[in-house]
């Protein structure tokens, strides 16, 4: 099986290179990397202490916790100038203090519930029945007027509960990176990940339209609350994210409990009021919201250059250390920032001393909208009003990022930078026996090297196994300590910190994909 997947880089590389070409590669630093990396690895603790200790995550007073944990962290581990460093207003931050749901008739049952974030409270324990609502068009709810008061609302579903025939967690064949490999076109293709991404958000903010009306009235009649759920919320897994319009300044703050809850119990309540079968309801829902601070806030932190005319440049890693709230954001994302911080702490405790700066970047606001990075651009790297880079922009060599789960780096993707590719197949060359052999043209995107990739700028993500991650862990209750996988992060980690070292240690500095930027560099 190594020798295959040997094999299989070699042609890749072959194939993007057209002819041989050698990359100087540091051989006694990869072994250090490797040993540090895989023998005396401190992921799975910083991932502890990311979720099991700190918990959610969410924009404000949770991440707050876990950013100035980060922070000392990284000093301790020898970085410098270790800080939090503000990237303009957020707004509103939010928590959780307490939930309770059940139905009380026909019959007592418990209801696992989790509060979307940025919702309100009851203010106590209330009893209440539901108003079914079958509409779907934003018209037809006035005709609900005078009817909310103390009321639960259910909103008619055409959801259905079936069994899944796939298991849920899975790894890339060799021929699924084969034909990612094989691409072409790189420079106009999107992955069908960021395909899906782009249809959820579509899908979020039409719901969100009738929500925000519905939400409205209900606040002006003395609704108690609302529930919602998604198809893909069964078997225990709920997914939940939050209605962040409610996080800014000038929102009037929301009364109204809106809970996440599973699609089963979903469908049964509506099956139940279908039938005029009275159902009462008890909830008890308490969300606070803080105004203290209303900034935002990214972590960084750098391992110094040491050559005197290349130490000015600056290669960067990062990844998001926001999570939302409804478990403790373990493989979104803090598989992704633990693997980062410790490729950075490889590095420093291999002894190995990077030509150029390397900075490591934490984000937050990255599940409102890649708020952290996307201000850090912005602020820095572009000049206001224009689309050129400033100095700083001009300094930045390349951008890495993990943010796709627990999964093992099975090679990158080059975000349309072809030129890069024979080069990373060299790096990858020493990690082929541990599954990271292949290079894809296509760009991959929802997160945040794409705020690095849209200003021109060298931003790529790391092709990962996805094993649970869309099925059970991303966005839901159950993404947990205990879906991390400890050798794919490992793994991971010891490959990133290999790529950051590789473009550090470069005597020229890695290729952008445009002719402009290029000439410009």
């Amino acid at each position: 099986m190594k020798n295959n997947l040997w094999l299989a880089g070699l042609a890749v590389a072959t194939s993007l290179s057209g002819h041989a070409q050698t990359e100087k590669i540091d051989q006694a630093a990869m072994q250090k990397i490797r040993e540090e990396g895989l023998q005396r690895s401190q992921v799975m603790e910083t991932a502890f202490y990311l979720t099991d200790v700190n918990g959610p995550r969410l924009q404000g007073p949770g991440f707050m916790k876990a950013a100035n944990w980060t922070k000392d962290k990284l000093t301790g581990w020898g970085l410098k100038n270790a800080r939090l460093e503000p990237w303009g207003d957020w707004g509103k931050g939010w928590g959780v203090e307490r939930c309770y749901l059940a139905m009380t008739a026909p019959y007592y049952k418990s209801i696992i519930a989790v509060p979307r974030a940025w919702s309100g409270s009851t203010t106590k324990l209330q009893n209440a029945e539901i108003l079914f609502i079958s509409d779907s068009d934003t018209t037809a709810l006035e005709s609900y007027r005078n009817k909310l008061r103390n009321k639960v609302i259910l909103i008619d579903q055409s959801y259905k509960v079936t069994p899944s025939f796939r298991p849920d967690a899975d790894r890339f064949t060799d021929e699924a990176l084969a034909k990612m490999a094989a691409e072409s076109s790189p420079a106009r293709q999107r992955s069908g990940q960021d395909s899906s991404y782009r249809s959820l958000i579509q899908s979020m903010r039409t719901r969100n339209a009738f929500n925000q009306k519905m939400r409205k009235l209900a606040k002006q009649e003395g609704a108690v609350g609302i529930l919602n759920t998604t198809q893909t919320s069964k078997d225990g897994t709920l997914f939940v994210s939050g209605d962040y319009a409610n996080a800014a300044l000038g929102s009037t703050p929301d009364d109204l409990a809106d809970l996440s809850i599973s699609v089963e119990d979903y469908l049964m309540l509506c099956r139940l009021m279908k039938a005029n079968v009275p159902v009462k309801l008890e909830l008890d829902v308490k969300t606070k919201f803080y105004t203290d601070d209303i900034k935002g806030y990214n972590v960084l932190a750098e391992i110094p250059g040491t050559d005197p005319k290349l130490k000015e440049e600056v290669v960067m890693l990062g990844a998001h250390l926001d999570s939302w709230h409804a478990a403790t954001g373990a493989t979104d994302n803090a598989a992704g920032s633990a693997v980062m911080m410790e490729a950075v702490r490889i590095l420093n405790s291999a002894g190995l001393e990077p030509r150029r700066t390397i900075r490591i970047a934490l984000w937050s606001g990255e599940e409102q909208g890649l708020h952290g990075s996307k201000n850090y651009v912005t602020n820095k790297l572009v000049s206001a009003g224009t689309n050129k880079l400033t100095r700083e922009g001009e300094n930045l060599v390349a951008y890495y990022n993990v943010d796709n789960g627990t999964g093992k780096i099975r090679g990158i993707y080059l975000q349309g930078n072809e030129a890069a590719g024979p080069i990373f197949a060299e790096w990858l060359k020493p990690f082929h026996d541990l599954g990271a052999t292949t290079v894809a043209p296509r760009s991959s995107g929802g997160t945040d090297h794409v705020s690095f990739d849209r200003a021109g700028l060298n931003g790529f993500g790391f092709i990962q196994d996805r094993i649970e991650y869309d099925t059970r862990t991303h966005h839901t209750n159950m993404d947990t300590y205990d879906h991390l996988q400890p050798d794919d992060l490992k793994q991971a980690a010891t490959v990133v910190a290999a790529f950051v070292y590789n473009t550090a240690m470069r005597d020229a500095r890695l290729p952008v994909k445009t002719p402009a930027m290029q000439s410009a560099r």
